[in-house]
């Protein structure tokens, strides 16, 4: 239960980020926000499937 709380703020955070971007033009908020989405999204996948043996 505490994963999923913990993913959907993990996307939440990563959204924020695209957010300071858009407000900032700044290509650190973007690429950094990107790279978060994609460890948060494979994590998050990752742990789905390690359930399903």
């Amino acid at each position: 239960m505490l994963g999923t709380f913990a993913f959907f703020a993990g996307l939440l955070a990563g959204v924020m980020g695209m957010g300071k971007w858009q407000e900032t033009g700044s290509p650190f908020w973007l690429w950094g926000s990107v790279a978060f989405l994609l460890i948060v999204l494979g994590w998050g996948l990752g742990a789905a499937f390690k359930g399903r043996k």
